[in-house]
Parts: structure tokens; sequence; C-alpha cells
């Protein structure tokens, strides 16, 4: 199945070297072939994360990839061609993907290709432009959640709430039935996750006693688990908060490691992207109205700004857009 439009060359945010944003430069490159078990999208978006950076120095380079490297694990756009063994998608279809294995290169082009498993069509509630900052955030947020394994009506903390993947998994541990303690970061991250559902928002560069006194009030025999976007002296006081027996999860990548102590768990996590998780992960996000945050939107043109911004603070994702 092939778009009978599909060009023989792109624009592409591409690197010859690893190193900081001026490695990445703008140029022409072929679009990448498409296998039997891949998809062709043209990208109308594309997520920018923490690993576009590891990319970037050369710390997190997707196996099978050769230089000249396009970043990118995430984006959204529309389906052009599609492999002969590729099923359940088509196309014309509206599309969000994450993938870390793409030896073909990533979303910071015009166009992509991968493995047809790390595809999922839009979900509803999301607009096109905004889900390509929404993949790998909420595939690793979904993750954490899994690897607590809490009941509804439990106390959970997220900390690190007003981030990429906190203000996702606020959202997704609503869904699932927990009462949602967020520390967000400052005031603009505490108003985020009270639009988003929080039952408790609390800013982490405020007072510390007062936000422990105030965990403490709200669930008086302690959190159930902590989702740990950040780590630091002022997550190991939040654990302090923790019910007997309860358990810190924290997505590999995470610095300082959080420390474990009696009583409590420490387990790390990974998002996976794969047909499963991605339809779970759909199903979640259209129960109700879904939010992806962008803090800020960047043409491909300024790529290298949007590298530098990866740097700074802010509340949610950034975006680059494409089409």
């Amino acid at each position: 199945m092939v778009d009978a439009d599909v060009p023989e060359r792109m624009q592409a945010a591409a690197l010859d070297e690893f190193g900081g944003p001026e490695v990445i430069t703008l140029r022409k490159l072929p679009v990448p072939e498409v296998a039997a078990d891949e998809v062709l999208i043209r990208v109308l978006s594309a997520g920018v994360g923490v690993w576009d950076a590891y990319e970037r120095q050369g710390l997190l380079v997707p196996e099978g990839s050769s230089l000249p490297i396009v970043p990118g694990s995430d984006g959204a756009g529309t389906i052009i061609a599609a492999g002969d063994r590729v099923t359940g998608l088509a196309v014309g279809d509206q599309v969000y993907a994450s993938a870390t294995t793409r030896p073909k290169g990533g979303f910071y082009a015009e166009y992509a290709v991968v493995k047809a498993e790390y595809v999922a069509k839009l979900p509803d509630g999301v607009p096109a432009e905004h889900a390509g900052a929404m993949p790998t955030d909420a595939l690793t947020a979904l993750a954490g959640l899994d690897t607590l394994t809490l009941p509804a009506g439990a106390w959970l903390l997220i900390f690190g709430a007003s981030g990429g993947q906190g203000h996702l998994a606020v959202q997704l541990a609503k869904r699932q039935g927990l009462n949602v303690i967020a520390v967000a970061s400052g005031a603009d991250g505490v108003a985020l996750v009270t639009r988003l559902g929080a039952d408790v928002s609390l800013d982490g560069h405020g007072d510390l006693a007062e936000v422990l006194t105030t965990i403490r009030d709200a669930a008086p025999e302690g959190v159930a688990g902590i989702l740990a976007m950040a780590g630091g002296e002022t997550l190991d006081r939040l654990t302090e908060t923790l019910s007997d027996g309860g358990v810190v999860a924290y997505a590999h990548g995470v610095r300082p490691e959080p420390s474990e102590r009696s009583g409590m768990t420490v387990r790390a996590y990974d998002g996976v992207s794969n047909p499963g998780q991605l339809r779970r992960l759909n199903e979640l996000v259209e129960a109700r109205p879904f939010v992806v945050h962008v803090a800020e939107k960047f043409p491909l043109g300024k790529v290298r700004e949007a590298h530098q911004r990866l740097t700074t603070s802010y509340s949610g994702k950034l975006l680059l857009t494409i089409a």
C-alpha cells in the first residue's frame, strides 16, 4: 500500500557527529524505504525529550543506526505507505508512534519509517499535532503505574508531576481510580496538575516540612506508592510518607537513584512500546478528556533551540512541528 505522492528526498534534522545542540543540522536526505513490517509516516509533529539529547550526545544511540542519524523517538502524522505484512493500519490513517529501535532514522524529519508494532491510530480527543509529544512519555508513565500495581482507591504520590511524563501520569492514574498527590514545580506546575485532576497539588520548591504535613494530612495511613520522575534529597524526604511496605518506582535514567530503606521497596522501570500497551494507552486516553500540555513549539528549523530549551525549567512537553 503506497501513496503515489511519496518523494525521493526529504528535509530532516540530522547529526554527523555527537555533541551539543550545534551538531544537529538541516539537510536533504533520502526518504527511507519501507520493509514488509513497516509503515512510512508523513510527520506532522515530533516530541522533544531528554532521550533525544542522550542520542545527540552518543549516550543512547538506537541499535543499528549509522551516521547521519535523524533523532526523534516519538511523533505523529499520516501513514502514506505500508508494508505487505502490516495489518490493522492503512494508508491515510492518522497515527502516533514511539520507537526506540529505528535504524532508518527518527521523527525529526518530514518522513519516518518505523515498524508497525510501534504505531497506533490517533486516539479520540488528542489533537494530531500534540500527539507527537505524547507517546514515549505516556507509555513510560503507564509502565511506572504497572510497576506499582496499586489498587483503586490507594494513594499515589507523583514527584515531578508537572513534567512531560508526570502530567500524563496524573491523568492515567486518575483513570485507574487512584487518589493522586501531585508534587509539581512552581506555581504554574501546581496549576497544571490541579487542572488535570490531582486530588492534592503541592509545590516541590516550597517549604518541605509543610509539604510533608499536607501529604500526611491527606493520607494519614501513608501513601502506597511513589512514582518518581526526578531524584534527590526532596524525593528521599518524600519517601517518609510511604506506608509500611510502600513502593517507589522510578524511570531508568533518574539521577540520583532513590535510596532504599527498611519497610519500602524501590523498583526501576522502562516504557514499553508494543501493540498491547498502545491499545491500553488509547483506551485510557479515550476514557475522558486528555491533555498533552505543550510548553513550547518549535519549527524543524529551530531544532537546536528546542534542544537548548531542554536544559531549562518548563511544564509539560516540547514539540517540533514538521508539516
